[in-house]
């Protein structure tokens, strides 16, 4: 038997995977404990995305195991054993201004949680592809050191730099850099993967997004801009920018895009490998453009105001250069620009709001 096991399969990415390896793999395992309602409350319950799940793929069965208990992933992995061949690692702890809330909860999730599903994966199924969508926040606020041009609606790089054409590069040092202690746990995540494939020698791959987005996502105000944005749109509730003249700058991949990364990964897997993931030139936007390309698509005039305390160790300027990953995976192309994500967005929220 052929088995995925994947961790987060309630949330965005982890429900857009299921979706996509269910008629590729002969039992689809999830993990999800819906944590994001403990951090983001009520309004950020993955509940209603676990029912649809259940419902639609029969081969598709639900633990609601926490990661940060060996005992209660060791008695999944015991069941199946060398049957898992793909592990998709994406539960987190997703926010900046969260994690310093609690940082105890924070780390043992983002950290100890990877290093309980790494032992257990080494230990249960080695050969097993492992996969970890780790964050661009890793290279921390360095990003924002680089030289940068204000323009109308949005932070742009000098022309001249590097970086201008195609976006930030995996040689970026993720060291003396303030990341938040967000970013922070993902570090210590993101390396232990690195160091599970180079170390042991297992097909570990770590996927450093950028803004992840889709219409499954459960957004809420410290987490999931776009998904936010757009449920503002609709229900004219208030919208608050945080800094930066809301012309910080992300680029966003739709969780359709970052699960064919993943595929291509598993059919040819390496070891320890790093890719930045994220819309690239493709498909970006500053706070400023996309509140408008919302009002367009809503047909509903915006509610938000504008506070200068920006969030600690946040991007003013991020976009992901893939080329890396495009180098060792050719066939791989983005399908889903900007615009097309925020009206398949717009119709899937309207229909649930």
């Amino acid at each position: 038997m052929n088995i995925a096991l994947i961790t987060g399969s309630s949330g965005l990415i982890g429900s857009e995977a299921v979706s996509f390896f269910s008629d590729k793999f002969d039992l689809i395992v999830g993990v999800d404990n819906n944590l994001r309602e403990y951090f983001f409350g009520k309004e950020a319950s993955v509940e209603w995305n676990k029912k649809r799940l259940e419902e639609k793929f029969k081969n598709f069965k639900n633990y609601s195991a926490d990661i940060r208990n060996v005992q209660s992933l060791e008695e999944i992995f015991k069941e199946y054993g060398n049957d898992i061949k793909l592990i998709l690692h994406t539960a987190a702890q997703p926010s900046h201004d969260w994690a310093a809330k609690e940082p105890f909860t924070d780390f043992t999730v983002n950290a100890n949680g990877t290093l309980n599903m790494l032992e257990m994966c080494r230990l249960n199924c080695p050969e097993a592809v492992f996969i970890f969508t780790s964050t661009n926040k890793v290279y921390g606020d360095t990003p924002n050191y680089l030289p940068l041009v204000e323009l109308e609606e949005r932070w742009e790089i000098d022309t001249t730099h590097p970086y201008y054409k195609d976006g930030i590069d995996e040689s970026m040092s993720i060291d003396q850099t303030k990341h938040s202690l967000f970013g922070a746990s993902k570090v210590a995540a993101d390396v232990l993967v690195q160091e599970y494939g180079k170390y042991f020698g297992m097909k570990t791959g770590v996927f450093r997004g950028g803004c992840l987005t889709g219409p499954n996502h459960s957004g809420a105000q410290l987490h999931g801009f776009l998904a936010y944005l757009m449920k503002c749109a609709i229900t004219k509730n208030h919208y608050s920018i945080f800094g930066y003249k809301g012309k910080q700058v992300r680029d966003n991949i739709h969780s359709s895009d970052l699960v064919n990364m993943f595929w291509r990964f598993y059919q040819k897997p390496r070891q320890g490998e790093v890719y930045n993931a994220g819309g690239g030139r493709f498909a970006n936007c500053s706070m400023i453009e996309a509140i408008k390309i919302c009002e367009q698509i809503s047909g509903n005039k915006m509610s938000y105001s504008y506070t200068e305390n920006n969030r600690i160790g946040d991007h003013i300027w991020w976009i992901s250069d893939v080329n890396k990953f495009k180098s060792h995976y050719p066939g791989w192309i983005w399908k889903y620009d900007l615009k097309t994500t925020l009206v398949e967005m717009h119709s899937s929220m309207s229909s649930r709001l």
